[in-house]
């Protein structure tokens, strides 16, 4: 299991934008599943939706992302590179995320080409898919 400290040695994500509390279980340039303990004192709560709070669709995709980015940049060849979105295919939402909820997020590399590949990408709560995307991504 790799925490936030371990996670800011592979990631160049830094608050309040990291997305990621936890990696929980790690096969670099394979597949990585980490954890978001959503709390109500994400600031993008402050404005989506005040008397509503839930967690933006894109932060979610990108929690996912940088899950992803977690698993490529583990492998020796890519450390100390960034990984960059390059596409964003089939997305899904099917639940809203609220501030109490704990992510999951699984991403599995599906393709690869060098430093080009795709991943899907799963997030749930509980037991119940909240996204799911396509991401393609290069790391440079």
């Amino acid at each position: 299991m790799l925490g936030i400290k371990e996670i800011k040695e592979i990631l160049p994500h830094r608050y309040p934008f990291l997305l990621i509390d936890k990696i929980e279980s790690l096969e670099p340039g394979v597949k990585a599943v980490g954890y978001k303990n959503v709390t109500i004192n994400e600031e993008f709560f402050q404005g989506h939706f005040p008397s509503e709070p839930v967690m933006p669709g894109v932060l979610i995709i990108e929690a996912l992302a940088q899950t992803g980015a977690v698993a490529m940049l583990s492998l020796e060849e890519f450390k100390g590179k960034i990984g960059y979105f390059t596409g964003i295919d089939k997305a899904k939402f099917r639940k809203k995320v609220v501030p109490g909820d704990v992510l999951r997020l699984e991403v599995e590399i599906i393709k690869r080409k060098g430093p080009v590949g795709i991943g899907k990408a799963i997030a749930y709560v509980g037991d119940k898919k909240a996204a799911e995307a396509e991401l393609s991504f290069i790391v440079q």
